[in-house]
């Protein structure tokens, strides 16, 4: 279910949308979801629809519209067409409950059996807003209050439903058409097929979930933040229990897939997107970006460094306040500064660019030292060009390589050279104005006022 308009997030972006962990809220539900191999996965959409729908393009299930938004049991409603006739179980999942374990929802599956239905329920020590499960003298399950309509006595029950169920097919087709909204809200709750349940003699039990975390929903800003922060714990944990080094695991955050060899060490206040894969002994400065990049063994990385899109060879040393751009792919021992960018360039063995320098489409030779303030001008205005730099090269401070343009091996350029056309190999290229001095000048003064 990803129909609520979640008033209280106060945001124009559909509740589910909103992201933990670098992924909406629905796809950490749906994913756990995959693992179940269900025949037929359904989306309830219905505030900001357009938008939830188009984040689900080419995934293999379908979307159900829900207009007006009349409850849970109205959403229920909605699909009803779209199931199969005949016996089944249909898993009930909420869009806001991000964390539900792929095992959780197995062993509900499991329990319902086709025959009975099953609630996924969690003791809270604030059960505030949640609908309370109500049991009989001999702990059976009787039905499911909502916090708004429950008693004094009924609001100290501390076991709460968690918006998750698994139903059998057939049952649930009937009971969800049966449902009435005579209550505080005029909606219709799909939790009162609970007491139907309980009148025709279907058995029903209560699925414990294994914690709080995984069904706590998302309903504010503070309860994303809240939930961000438990997740990234158990992120941080896992990572520490196969032997990386984190210097603050609170201070740690995952937004993809991480895998670290050994002897990893990453400082405070780094964040990693995507899929990265990080070699043995690589340290991993303070306050660090990097998305969907391959870092080899024996890395240096320092503090205050954006790596995208890239591949670092063994043995360099990145930073400190180095970015590296989608296509960068550096050799072994290959050294980047600081304010040194580096965009869809490879870099052979050993180069260098040590300062405030850029290199754009650019192909480096091994051993190349390129000077501070360098830059490859690699863009005429409408086309991208490229520059060809071979081996041990030396490129001087401040110079402006124009591409496109080759390099000789072993040359050099002049400090302060614009260089745009080839330069020879093994031989000194300087393009730089003549210098003067003017010995009768004077600088201008300002005239004194009457």
């Amino acid at each position: 279910m990803a129909a609520g308009k979640g008033t209280r997030m106060k945001s124009q972006r559909p509740k589910v949308l909103h992201r933990l962990a670098g992924r909406p809220l629905l796809q950490h539900v749906l994913d756990s979801a995959a693992g179940l191999h269900a025949a037929q996965t359904l989306v309830i959409t219905g505030h900001g629809a357009s938008e939830v729908e188009a984040s689900l393009a080419g995934l293999p299930l379908q979307c159900v519209r829900q207009v007006p938004q009349l409850g849970t049991g109205h959403a229920v409603q909605q699909v009803l067409p779209h199931l199969p006739e005949g016996e089944g179980t249909v898993l009930i999942l909420n869009g806001d409950v991000p964390l539900i374990r792929q095992a959780t929802a197995r062993a509900l599956v499991e329990a319902c059996g086709d025959r009975a239905l099953t609630l996924l329920t969690v003791e809270m020590a604030d059960p505030s807003g949640y609908g309370r499960i109500v049991r009989d003298d001999t702990g059976q399950v009787r039905g499911i209050v909502e916090h708004k309509d429950a008693t004094p006595g009924q609001r100290a029950i501390r076991e709460i439903y968690t918006g998750i169920m698994a139903a059998p097919l057939a049952a649930l087709r009937r009971w969800v058409t049966a449902l009435r909204n005579d209550n505080a809200q005029g909606e219709y709750y799909l939790t009162d097929i609970v007491a139907m349940a309980v009148a025709e003699g279907t058995p029903v039990r209560a699925q414990r979930a294994t914690g709080e975390t995984e069904v706590k929903g998302v309903n504010s800003p503070q309860q994303l933040a809240e939930l961000e922060r438990s997740l990234q714990a158990e992120l941080a944990a896992a990572q520490m229990e196969a032997g990386v080094r984190l210097a603050d695991p609170a201070r740690f955050d995952l937004r993809g897939t991480l895998s670290c060899g050994e002897d990893v060490e990453i400082d405070v206040g780094c964040v990693f997107e995507g899929r990265v894969r990080v070699g043995q002994r690589v340290s991993i400065g303070a306050h660090c970006v990097i998305r969907d990049a391959e870092i080899g063994d024996d890395v240096v990385i320092h503090p205050f460094t954006h790596i995208e899109g890239a591949r670092v060879g063994g043995g360099a040393r990145i930073g400190p306040y180095a970015r590296l751009r989608p296509g960068a792919d550096l050799g072994a021992e290959v050294h980047i500064g600081n304010f040194v960018e580096v965009k869809n360039s490879t870099l052979g063995r050993g180069a260098k660019a040590n300062h405030l320098a850029y290199l754009g489409d650019a192909t480096v030779g091994a051993r190349v030292n390129y000077g501070a303030g360098s830059i490859t001008a690699n863009y005429d205005g409408a086309n991208k060009h490229r520059t060809v730099i071979e081996d041990d090269v030396h490129v001087g401070s401040n110079c402006v390589l124009v591409a496109p343009l080759t390099v000789g091996a072993g040359a050099t350029i002049a400090g302060g050279s614009t260089i745009a056309r080839p330069a020879p190999a093994g031989q000194l290229t300087v393009a730089r104005a003549r210098q003067l001095s003017v010995p009768t000048w004077k600088r201008p003064v300002k005239a004194k006022k009457g």
